[in-house]
């Protein structure tokens, strides 16, 4: 009976066709979980960054495009019966829809996120079955339930239940707490909109008093 290794590429090249495909994918999945974890960290990073910048009152490109489309709505000329409330609701809607853009572009890798842990699990089962699957055609084949016969097929498919539970795990807790800290930090835009929309808005009085 030929020794089993258990190393990843040792599992890969013990596995059958059907077995190395599943397993490239969920590498592959894999790959591209740890790259969408590391693109969100950064995300965050930024925006908490330029959020401590904006509350210093320094300039951050980041919330710029907030800033500009409150700027904007603020220098426009009004109706006369528009009132103060009116106005600055105006800014707010305009700034919040820059808001959400930015949101929507930090968080894009997330339903990515989603998508890896709910599916590797199921691609995983996949090639369990097929391992299994494999194990009964040997023991079809040779007449024989002895371990030598089986175990291929069982190693293939806890291989490919191993693989999964590596790219689905990781997942799962990435978009569990990256989903809660955009949450918290959106939470921090829409002050940080209000506060700015009333700065935005004394200062536009003042300079129309001018």
């Amino acid at each position: 009976m030929e020794s089993v290794s258990l190393s990843p590429m040792g599992l890969f090249a013990q596995a059958g066709p059907v077995g190395k495909t599943v397993i490239i994918l969920l590498g592959i999945a894999s790959i591209w979980c740890w790259y969408q974890i590391f693109d969100g960290l950064v995300g965050l990073f930024r925006l908490g960054g330029a959020l401590k910048r904006a509350g210093r009152n320094e300039s951050t490109r980041l919330l710029d495009p907030i800033i500009g489309a409150g700027t904007k709505e603020a220098l426009e000329e009004r109706f006369a019966d528009e009132s103060t409330g009116d106005v600055r609701q105006l800014m707010v809607e305009a700034m919040s829809r820059e808001g959400r853009i930015l949101m929507a572009r930090l968080e894009g890798g997330l339903p990515n996120l989603a998508v890896i842990a709910s599916v590797a699990p199921f691609v995983g089962l996949f090639g369990t079955v097929w391992g299994i699957m494999v194990s009964f055609t040997a023991i079809a084949e040779n007449q024989d339930t002895s371990l030598a016969t089986v175990a291929p097929g069982i190693a293939e498919a806890l291989a490919t239940t191993a693989f999964g539970l590596v790219a689905a795990i990781p997942a799962s807790i990435a978009y569990s707490r990256l989903g809660s800290s955009f949450a918290a930090k959106g939470q921090e835009i829409g002050h940080f909109i209000e506060e700015k929309s009333l700065a935005l808005l004394r200062r536009a009085a003042v300079e129309g008093k001018r």
